[in-house]
């Protein structure tokens, strides 16, 4: 190839397109070749965003930041949206940043299902996010808040805070001496085996009478638990009118038979309590009490010496008492 001015010349123009397109790309001035259609938000805040900045949605670009204006103590953010992207007119825009040092972007997330498309000048809703300056702000006041309170314990502070304890620890010296040795001394007597306590946790023939014990608990509930169950059985029977009770209970026929017996056995008792009948006369009657009192005294002297006499003897004697 040689070297003349025609192909300087093409490589120079070659190189201008290349740099052009590169310039164009990174500030964005593409998207105003592309197809698509224009929204805007409007942010109280925008941070470090500028033009040519990228426009995503969960993460995927949809589109980039086209202009960036001043309007009613706000900031107009204009966004040029691809074609293709799927944007509802009640999808909410905001600020983020990739990380600390990162760069930052417009976030649309995806709106409701039914929400129709957002159109050209559509204006969506936004969501201010905290920028860095006031993260690092809110990091800077919890580590003034720690400063100042490691600056409180001083060693004033730590000797009023632990001073009294110390004096306690001083004057009870001698108790507190004791009682630890107490407590060693009942610890290494559980661990011997020895009184309540450690018969408890290593006499096996204590635990295997706990044991037993449990189980004989075990059994009476067994036993309780199927006398419930047969008077369960007994309460459901008689429910549902099986047996002696069942029948007393929901046989109406039985009802009135057993209800009018109980009738007539109360009428009779009052007929013999009034002295009616041969036995209220028998219980009531004075008269033929005496009668029978009188009756009884001839039959014991009519017998009294019959264990000598004859049969003939015997009933000559029994009438001439009884007449």
């Amino acid at each position: 190839m040689k070297n003349t001015l025609e192909t300087r010349l093409g490589i120079f123009v070659l190189l201008a397109a290349l740099a052009a397109v590169l310039i164009l790309e990174t500030l964005g001035g593409v998207e105003h070749f592309k197809r698509g259609r224009t929204v805007s938000a409007l942010f109280n805040n925008i941070q470090d965003l500028k033009k040519g900045d990228r426009v995503k949605m969960a993460g995927v670009e949809i589109g980039r930041v086209a202009d960036l204006q001043l309007t009613n103590n706000k900031v107009m953010v204009v966004m040029k949206l691809d074609a293709k992207s799927i944007v509802k007119s009640d999808s909410v825009a905001k600020i983020q940043f990739t990380g600390l040092m990162g760069q930052n972007f417009v976030s649309v997330d995806f709106g409701t299902p039914n929400a129709p498309l957002a159109e050209d000048n559509t204006v969506l809703t936004t969501a201010d996010q905290p920028g860095i300056n006031d993260m690092m702000e809110k990091i800077n006041n919890v580590a003034t808040g720690v400063e100042n309170l490691t600056k409180s314990f001083t060693g004033d502070t730590l000797d009023n805070l632990l001073g009294p304890l110390t004096d306690f620890v001083k004057r009870n010296q001698a108790p507190l001496t004791a009682t630890i040795a107490n407590v060693q001394s009942i610890s290494s007597q559980i661990s011997q085996g020895k009184g309540t306590v450690g018969k408890l946790i290593y006499d096996e023939s204590l635990h295997n009478s706990a044991l037993t014990t449990v189980s004989n608990l075990q059994d009476v509930a067994s036993e309780i638990r199927l006398t419930v169950g047969e008077a369960r059985k007994v309460v459901d029977q008689a429910n549902s009118g099986k047996g002696t009770v069942g029948l007393l209970l929901k046989d109406e026929t039985l009802y009135r038979e057993t209800t009018a017996s109980v009738t007539t056995l109360k009428e009779i008792l009052q007929k013999i309590n009034q002295g009616q009948g041969t036995v209220g006369k028998l219980i009531n009657d004075q008269d033929f009490l005496q009668n029978a009192k009188m009756t009884m005294q001839k039959l014991d002297k009519a017998t009294e010496g019959l264990e000598d006499q004859g049969p003939l003897s015997i009933m000559s004697v029994m009438m001439n008492g009884l007449f």
